[in-house]
């Protein structure tokens, strides 16, 4: 393998391939009538020195930074309601991406119903109801890491001009 300035070709190529796949598209479910508008974000926290010499922690964008197996990168999706009607029965829909894990207890969102899947979005549910089988047969309770998609659910109509945001956090595998 060639070597280059600062590591190796192979090394490279994962930080290409991981920084094109960190942002995992989100999916909007919402009724006709409304113009709500989804932006993704994929951070890092990094510590930084601020003007005064403190070491404070910041976010950066994680296709900025070489993300490596082990590194927590935060996805945020915020959400707005830019139409001129009450949008209602919106749900957000996220997959972990394939080359991640779910970070147990780290999905966020304010007045929403918080579900997940572990089939790839065909079913959704509280976490401490979904059950893994194992190849015997045996069931044992889902996990975290067994979890390949999140779903939010805004529990009350979005009126126009309305935004919020939702959010978790995944290890690189």
């Amino acid at each position: 393998m060639n070597k280059h300035k600062g590591g190796t070709t192979m090394k490279r190529v994962i930080a290409v391939l991981l920084a094109t796949l960190l942002l995992a598209p989100a999916v909007l479910i919402a009724a006709p009538g409304g113009g709500v508008e989804l932006i993704s974000r994929a951070e890092v926290e990094v510590m930084q020195q601020n003007e005064k010499g403190e070491s404070v922690k910041k976010r950066i964008e994680a296709a900025k930074r070489n993300v490596a197996p082990g590194d927590t990168v935060i996805y945020t999706i915020s959400y707005a309601n830019n139409g001129n009607k009450p949008a209602s029965d919106v749900a957000i829909n996220n997959p972990v991406p394939e080359h991640m894990l779910y970070v147990d207890k780290s999905v966020e969102g304010i007045g929403t119903r918080i579900e997940f899947s572990i089939d790839k979005g065909k079913s959704y549910g509280q976490l401490g109801s979904l059950k893994i089988k194992n190849k015997a047969g045996r069931e044992r309770p889902a996990r975290g890491d067994d979890i390949t998609n999140l779903r939010w659910t805004i529990e009350k109509p979005l009126e126009p001009g309305s935004k919020g945001s939702v959010s978790f956090r995944a290890k690189v595998k």
